[in-house]
């Protein structure tokens, strides 16, 4: 990375450091190398999870079980954003959240190697909290690096800093994967750990870099509400404790003590954030009515993400048992197949890209409810595919590994056609008075989306079946056409967002 620091005399007063990183601010390479390590370590133990989940050498829990405890794991990464958010902008401050988040997650990974299925759950628990402290204060001190949101080159340090999340998710199952799989499971927790500590002393050296501002707390907690709020949070704290010595004491407790009311929360908890935003009295007419055409965006995204994310549990976990995971005669660990994803956005992203600047300049580029709905589409189009190697498997052979990589792809289309303009809607159609907080809103849709998996995974409905991933992907095709037939309707309700 050294040799890409050069002198950019037109540019005083970048935070700490006339040097620019490909001309962007120095601080920019910090923030690209925290956020790599910290994608390497998540990425890499999330291709692991289902794996050891259902392993004999492992848990060995049923795939049910095992895509439930996935599912919600996710989940509560994306829900823990919102407080994440919250600790940043009242408590800490962006730079020592990070920090923080940066050491709980390594913490959790080293929890993950202990060979107990105690302390296992507990390391999920310290990563999903990492995680959804790092993921919502990272992003905010890139855009600190910046004068401003009109810097022309803004938009350019978001997508260098981008590359740092796909460069980490690429590498992390070839390497974390194949000595999980391969040599011993714990090993492979491990190594997450290492990336995520390379990840946080790289930060704490190169922190000097970053905006003077990333460490200020932008609206700190009164003395007043730093006690209510502690008040509260040891009384619900209290409240669980008790609850769950009640039932470990009488002798009733299982997995599903945990695992239901999480995927509960998972669900309840963006329907009240969704409804508390929608019936604030402070909103104009003119925000309810973006707020109404957000919330069909909201639902949508929810239906793609439910079925996206099981990219790493049911295919994961089909792959496992039923395919032939070999190319030409070479065999490759499973958890490879969680590196098709991020290669494919690297390749796509800057063809997508170019496509819809050459459509736009013809006047031909899809609307943004076109898009959406497309990437719903594609989303259901590779269930329908899934419905191949399925019944391959339950005809008693071994289903091809490009069936798999064929379904990955097009997801990924459907991600690059979806999720940018996921993100895009948001930040326009936010009411001025939640303008910081939708971001974690859009989040919650993952989070709605996860949970749904979970809570049909817990009620013993086998992903795996043909019958229930046609259904998936036909709800996601009408959820996609749905869009469509009624863009007109939403249009008129966004206003002037196009």
């Amino acid at each position: 990375m050294a040799s890409s620091l050069t002198k950019d005399s037109a540019s005083p007063g970048t935070p700490g450091s006339e040097k620019t990183f490909f001309g962007h601010p120095r601080g920019l390479a910090t923030l690209f190398m925290t956020e790599m390590w910290e994608r390497f370590s998540y990425y890499g133990m999330r291709a692991l999870l289902p794996l050891y989940l259902v392993a004999p050498g492992g848990l060995a829990l049923s795939a049910g079980t095992a895509t439930a405890i996935y599912s919600v794991y996710l989940s509560l990464v994306y829900l823990l954003t919102m407080p994440g958010g919250w600790f940043g902008d009242r408590v800490w401050g962006p730079r020592k959240t990070v920090a923080v988040a940066g050491a709980v997650i390594m913490l959790g990974h080293l929890t993950l190697a202990l060979p107990s299925s105690g302390t296992f759950y507990a390391g999920l628990g310290l990563v999903a909290i990492g995680s959804g402290l790092l993921k919502a204060n990272i992003s905010t001190m890139v855009g600190q690096l910046y004068k401003g949101p009109d810097d022309p080159r803004r938009d350019g340090g978001f997508t260098i800093f981008y590359m740092g999340i796909n460069l980490g998710a690429f590498f992390a199952p070839l390497i974390i994967g194949t000595i999980g799989e391969s040599v011993n499971w714990h090993l492979g927790f491990a190594l997450a750990a290492v990336g995520m500590g390379l990840g946080v002393i790289q930060f704490l050296l190169g922190s000097r870099h970053l905006a003077a501002h990333s460490s200020v707390v932008p609206k700190p907690l009164s003395a007043e509400e730093k006690s209510s709020t502690l008040r509260k949070a040891a009384l619900w704290a209290g409240i669980a404790v008790v609850a769950y010595a009640i039932v470990g004491f009488s002798g009733n407790y299982t997995l599903n003590w945990v695992l239901v009311p999480l995927t509960l929360l998972g669900v309840i908890i963006p329907v009240l954030v969704l409804v508390r935003i929608k019936r604030d009295r402070d909103l104009d007419q003119a925000e309810q009515s973006k707020m109404s055409a957000y919330i069909w965006f909201f639902v949508a995204a929810a239906v793609f993400w439910m079925i996206y994310d099981q990219g790493g549990s049911t295919l994961s976990i089909f792959a496992n048992s039923s395919a032939d995971n070999s190319v030409f005669g070479w065999d490759f660990p499973v958890s490879w197949y969680q590196s098709v994803n991020p290669v494919l956005i690297m390749a796509l992203a800057p063809v997508f890209a170019w496509f819809w600047l050459a459509l736009n300049r013809r006047g031909k580029e899809p609307s943004t409810i076109v898009k959406f709905g497309s990437g719903l589409v594609l989303v259901g189009a590779s269930f329908f595919l899934f419905l191949a190697p399925l019944s391959i498997a339950e005809g008693g052979h071994k289903a091809a590994a490009m069936w798999l990589v064929a379904i990955y792809f097009t997801q990924t289309v459907g991600e690059l056609l979806l999720s940018p303009v996921g993100l895009s809607v948001t930040t326009k159609m936010a009411p001025a008075k939640y303008a910081s907080q939708m971001m974690g809103v859009w989040f919650l849709a993952v989070t709605a989306g996860d949970a749904t998996t979970g809570l049909l995974s817990i009620a013993g409905v086998d992903l795996n079946k043909t019958g229930i991933v046609a259904l998936e992907a036909s709800l996601a095709v009408i959820a996609g056409v749905a869009v469509w037939m009624y863009r007109n309707k939403v249009k008129s309700l966004m206003g002037d967002v196009r």
